[in-house]
């Protein structure tokens, strides 16, 4: 039964989940540098390898309680498996690694506000796919968005960043790939539950990792405990702790909205790093990352008149 509506409640475990991801994208940009964490080092971790860690450590605690909790009701018709897979591999898998990525080669503003364009990306395929115009606010929202990375990337003023040939590329195939989790998840969404969905998706992604990345060239990296403490707390304070605030929020929020708070993430992961490690914002930077979040909003907020059958882009990180 879903609770009585109280937004306040909602909008706080939004921004919680908010808050727990940004932590995550510091934790991932300190690990990446080697920087100490609470007096200890960590060494240094490859994004490959934090990004498989997060996602197989994650499946193999919520498995357990999963089985233990639903047991046969986790299974699924064989037509959906591929789905499931398509989503775990191009929608979580990649999503995340080019996310790190991004922020290994760049920092965490470039890498964060390039991937939340992703619901302009949603917006384009939607317009294209039903043959229509966009409203006149979402094209606005576009044309700001676009404008805001520019600046937030240093392309256009004096203030920007390094164009990282790598980094930048990398954050946008980061933008890409959760937009297609949006996208290709909007129909599996409608027919499961978050928690099955999110289990199913892990799972697609975990066994894509074991090719990519074999668990003897993982032993032969070496990793010590604290790295592999490291990285079990990571798993849980970037997905299972911030999606369990995320779904709590969704009880109490229509999913629009919970989005639209969720655009808390990037303000958070930036002003964590620029507190932790002293990532700096300049001027023109920060306009740009105030524009990308004012479009963001401008996309998500319902429209009066819109189809209600929208895609609704929901954090993955």
């Amino acid at each position: 039964m879903k609770p009585a509506p109280h937004p306040l409640r909602g909008y706080f475990y939004i921004a919680s989940a908010a808050f727990l991801w940004g932590i995550s994208a510091t934790l991932g940009r300190a690990a990446f540098l080697g920087r100490q964490l609470g007096g200890a080092s960590v060494g240094t971790i490859d994004p490959l390898i934090l990004s498989q860690s997060r996602t197989t450590l994650s499946l193999l605690l919520l498995l357990p309680v999963m089985l233990a909790g639903r047991g046969a009701e986790l299974r699924v018709p064989r037509r959906d498996l591929m789905q499931f897979f398509l989503l775990g591999i191009l929608g979580i898998a990649l999503s995340n690694y080019f996310y790190y990525l991004a922020i290994q080669r760049t920092n965490v503003a470039t890498a964060i506000i390039l991937q939340y364009t992703a619901p302009v990306w949603v917006l384009l395929y939607t317009a294209v796919r039903e043959a229509r115009r966009p409203s006149l606010r979402s094209s606005a929202a576009v044309g700001v968005a676009v404008f805001g990375c520019a600046l937030a990337v240093g392309l256009i003023g004096s203030g920007g960043l390094h164009m990282d040939p790598i980094g930048v590329p990398a954050a946008l195939l980061a933008a890409l790939a959760f937009a297609f989790y949006n996208i290709g998840g909007h129909s599996v969404l409608s027919r499961y539950d978050r928690w099955k969905v999110l289990l199913w998706v892990l799972l697609a992604a975990s066994t894509f990792w074991i090719f990519v990345n074999p668990p003897w060239k993982i032993m032969a990296a070496h990793y010590n405990r604290q790295q592999w403490e490291f990285m079990l707390v990571f798993s849980l304070v970037s997905v299972l702790a911030p999606f369990y605030c995320y779904f709590s929020g969704l009880q109490y929020l229509e999913p629009t909205r919970a989005v639209v708070a969720s655009c808390l993430e990037p303000v958070f992961s930036i002003m964590i790093a620029a507190l932790v490690l002293g990532e700096l914002l300049r001027p023109m930077q920060t306009v740009g990352i105030v524009l990308v979040l004012v479009a963001i909003v401008l996309i998500q907020w319902p429209e009066r008149t819109a189809n209600r059958e929208k895609f609704v882009v929901e954090p993955i990180e």
